[in-house]
């Protein structure tokens, strides 16, 4: 058998070849789960062509356009020289700057502006030869003027991408090398499909959770290759998604919350205060449960089949309950991942809230520290119960391949005595 057919079946590339027989078995238990796959698959591409975003610009984007003035560009600018002044009030020291700046694109390539620098820009240090992104502004009387828009951080973050995907096709190899690939068409689907869509008049948990299903088919089967194992996965990850879906319109509703609670969904509600805030705010469980639901539902169906293929007189039950033994100590483990990865992302919130003096269960159930919260339960609660339910349909489609195996080999038997009896 070669070699790159056996790595489309078994449950790592760098693991010892399956059987003939084990192929044979995780074949026709794919089968049986595509029979389950293919109608949601399907409607994944239905939804992905009736919701997929037309050329017209939303009423948030129309409305955002009049904040900008026509013709602003972004031109890149070297620090030629920097004089620093004191611009703070009394008992409250600060240190500001004026700065000329060479032009380095657009229209006014080789030009020299002097711009002003604020305090926060002045502390995180600015030197000769720094390279700042500035705003251009052609409408304003006296000709163009530039102001500091952001510090240019290209080089550092092109020089880690490149580090990230070197490392990872040296460890991975090929395998790593297609999850990136994967990782991109990923953020094609979220900066063409379901960005736009949350702009839009669709619904926010509908548009987010048919641009889910389409990464998670492309992202697994991609990374871990078309095998029993990913598609058992597949399984668990879309039935995790839909979960998370259903138990956050719930929790949303309940808990009556708003979305309005950060700078950012201030902003949105200014551009179009129509947008559906707390359909947002799911959106945003599901897309964040991506990740961690993927990682777990692998390793439960990897458990699952590696189990079956040591022993296969092993029955359903069995096959369930050393499944969960390896599927409880993940759960321990990635429970705290994803409560950390959200208490990391809020930690500005929690350091205010730190800083109120208010009872706790107040600061609690608050607009927004209850918004963190119930999408740390519900992510936590999706990913819990897609553990079972991953190992369930492994230990099921393997002893229904192995079922359907056995019957066939029986009746070919069952002939062959015939035969020969005659």
């Amino acid at each position: 058998m070669p070699p790159s057919h056996s790595h489309s079946h078994g449950p790592d590339p760098d693991a010892p070849p399956p059987g003939p027989e084990a192929v044979r078995l995780r074949r026709r238990a794919v089968w049986l789960m595509l029979l389950l796959l293919v109608p949601v698959g399907l409607a994944t591409v239905i939804g992905l062509l009736v919701m997929w975003p037309g050329g017209e610009p939303t009423r948030a984007e129309q409305v955002a356009a009049t904040y900008l003035p026509p013709g602003t560009t972004y031109p890149d600018g070297r620090v030629v020289s920097v004089e620093e002044f004191d611009c703070g009030d009394p008992g409250r020291p600060a240190t500001c700057a004026r700065a000329v700046v060479e032009i380095l694109d657009g229209d006014g390539t080789g030009d020299y502006q002097q711009i002003d620098l604020d305090a926060v820009v002045v502390a995180n240090g600015v030197e000769e030869g720094d390279t700042l992104v500035l705003t251009r502004d052609v409408g304003a009387e006296g000709g163009a003027t530039y102001v500091f828009y952001d510090f240019a951080r290209g080089t550092p973050m092109l020089t880690l991408a490149v580090a990230f995907a070197v490392v990872v096709g040296l460890v991975a190899r090929l395998r790593g090398l297609a999850s990136l690939l994967g990782l991109a068409i990923a953020f094609f689907v979220l900066l063409k499909f379901v960005l736009p869509g949350l702009l839009g008049d669709s619904s926010p948990v509908l548009v987010t959770l048919v641009g889910s299903s389409a990464i998670m088919f492309v992202v697994l089967y991609l990374a871990h290759g078309f095998s029993a194992r990913t598609t058992t996965a597949l399984v668990g990850t879309l039935f995790g998604l839909t979960l998370v879906a259903v138990l956050g319109s719930l929790a949303v509703a309940t808990a009556r919350l708003t979305g309005l609670t950060s700078e950012e969904t201030n902003t949105l509600n200014t551009y179009d205060p129509t947008l559906d805030f707390s359909g947002l705010v799911l959106a945003g469980v599901v897309v964040a449960g991506l990740g961690v639901l993927n990682d777990v539902t692998i390793t439960q169906a990897s458990a699952v089949w590696q189990l079956h293929e040591v022993d296969r007189a092993m029955t359903w039950r069995e096959l369930y309950d050393r499944g969960m033994a390896v599927g409880r100590d993940h759960i321990a483990s990635t429970v705290y991942t994803i409560v950390f990865a959200y208490a990391g992302a809020s930690l500005p919130l929690l350091l205010l809230f730190e800083l109120y003096d208010q009872p706790w269960d107040v600061v609690v159930t608050s607009s927004g520290l209850g918004e963190e919260v119930i999408r740390t339960m519900v992510g936590a609660i999706a990913l819990v119960l897609a553990v079972p339910v991953t190992t369930a349909v492994g230990a099921f489609f393997a002893k229904a391949a192995e079922g359907s195996a056995g019957a066939a080999t029986e009746r070919r038997m069952t002939a062959l005595r015939t035969r020969f009896a005659r």
